[in-house]
């Protein structure tokens, strides 16, 4: 499969352009959703793609989509992507595309913490506590924590930050029910996915979740799940407290470029061969353990 940057089909109107997905219109009511094998790093997209990383993220949402859709309704239509573009167009969209509901996104991000990382950690010491919830003092770095936790945030505009945010703001943004709908499901979804993830050699430290609903207002799992742009995937193998354990994601990609005289805003300095390789063989590994 070629490294796509970016999609270009002329068959569908194009909606919307993201940091990983390209998005067009089936019809009224269904979404053509494109992963691309771009990578953003800092909040800035890379010039280089990442080879196979689409056909990766689409193929791990869909493995989780189906084995947690006992939990909670997705948006899945079942459609083949290449039954909705033009002939000369399927290559663009096979194996890296989903046709999905049109549906209407809650505007907040469902974070569910499973240890103590990342800016959780930083949080942690500071306050003792992660979003507002407090924690038993003395936890290391990488801890598990006794419980997952649900931390939202809101959802920022391209080229900014999400921000945590605490429950009560969460339910004053999407209100009470759906709060606590989107938490309660987000908490099984995370707890399930871990423990199957532990069978496999993989602990899931953290992961961001979004939901939308339909037209009768029945809540929705979007987006996409449980990939390693969305979740914090550590190695059982190579797991210790009092450090960030190595993951398999754009970390590899993030340490390189800490090491190169640039200011973290666009245009971003372009990807040696080696690290687009090792990235993706880390992506591709992540794949391999949860699937078989």
């Amino acid at each position: 499969m070629k490294p796509m940057l970016q999609s270009d089909l002329k068959s569908l109107p194009f909606l919307h352009r993201g940091k990983v997905r390209d998005i067009y219109a089936v019809g009224d009511d269904k979404l053509l959703v494109v992963q691309t094998d771009r990578l953003s790093a800092f909040d800035v997209i890379l010039p280089d793609p990442i080879p196979e990383k689409g056909s990766v993220l689409t193929r791990l949402s869909l493995f989780w989509f189906d084995k947690l859709g006992h939990v909670v309704p997705n948006h899945l239509t079942g459609i083949a992507p290449e039954s909705v573009v033009a002939a000369a167009e399927r290559d663009q969209v096979a194996g890296r595309s989903m046709v999905v509901k049109k549906l209407k996104p809650l505007m907040i991000e469902a974070v569910v913490r499973g240890y103590v990382v990342g800016s959780g950690w930083k949080d942690y010491q500071a306050t003792g506590a992660i979003c507002g919830i407090k924690l038993p003092p003395g936890l290391a770095q990488a801890e598990k924590l006794p419980e997952p936790i649900f931390t939202p945030a809101t959802k920022a505009p391209a080229g900014q930050h999400d921000e945590n945010i605490s429950y009560n703001e969460a339910a004053d943004i999407i209100g009470a029910d759906y709060a606590r709908q989107v938490r309660d499901v987000s908490l099984r979804l995370y707890r399930e996915a871990a423990d199957y993830a532990a069978t496999r050699g993989i602990i899931i430290a953290d992961t961001k979740l979004e939901f939308g609903i339909d037209a009768s207002g029945r809540l929705h799992l979007i987006d996409e799940i449980l990939t390693p742009d969305s979740s914090r995937f550590w190695p059982k193998s190579g797991y210790r407290t009092g450090i960030s354990p190595p993951s398999f994601d754009k970390q590899f990609v993030r340490d390189w470029l800490e090491t190169q005289p640039w200011n973290k805003k666009a245009p971003a300095p372009k990807l040696p061969a080696d690290v687009l390789a090792k990235t993706s063989e880390k992506y591709k590994e992540a794949l391999h353990l949860l699937m078989g």
